[in-house]
């Protein structure tokens, strides 16, 4: 007797393992903030920032971010790196 899965099993099991890269971008980001220090954090933000703002301009008004309004997400990154700044020039 032969045992009858059906389609949505077969198409279940047939795809490839989640790739987690967001980790490793995650880990990397943290690595570089450890060994750059508060620079990395500007850098970073002001990157955040630029895209954000691009966004913004093309009519992005709610993220995926935490914080779902684009404005407060720019106004987070904008003060992330004026801490980055002042901590970096202490």
């Amino acid at each position: 007797m032969t045992e009858r899965r059906g389609v949505y099993y077969d198409e279940a099991t047939a795809q490839p393992p989640h790739d987690p890269l967001n980790l490793c971008v995650f880990a990397t980001v943290a690595l570089l903030t450890w060994l750059i220090g508060p620079w990395a954090v500007v850098g970073f933000a002001v990157i955040g920032f630029a895209g954000y703002w691009r966004a913004w301009r093309k009519g992005l008004r709610c993220s995926k971010c935490w914080l779902r309004d684009t404005r407060l997400v720019l106004a987070y990154l904008m003060m992330l790196a004026a801490v980055g700044v002042v901590a970096a020039l202490r």
